[in-house]
């Protein structure tokens, strides 16, 4: 008896997002609270951090792989480097 009560108490996923209330997080809480009395100051999109230095362009970061390549392969032929078979 106690095996067919657990069934009909499993969770359904329907019944739960049909639910009329749903109560916000306690992060979400927290901010709600915070912002109330001190609202944060608007920002833009994904804003660059203080004292961050630009990325390099996608062709810089490029030439400077192929770059680093190109030295490993020389350094590889001039120590004799022979592959196993």
């Amino acid at each position: 008896m106690a095996e067919r009560d657990d069934e009909d108490r499993e969770f359904d996923i329907r019944w739960a997002d049909a639910a009329e209330l749903k109560e916000p997080s306690a992060r979400a809480r927290m901010l709600a609270a915070r912002w109330k009395e001190n609202p944060p100051e608007p920002q833009p999109f994904r804003a660059d951090p203080e004292g961050v230095s630009r990325p390099r362009s996608g062709w810089a970061s490029a030439a400077i792989v192929f770059g680093i390549v190109a030295v490993v392969i020389v350094l590889l032929g001039y120590s004799g480097f022979r592959a196993p078979y």
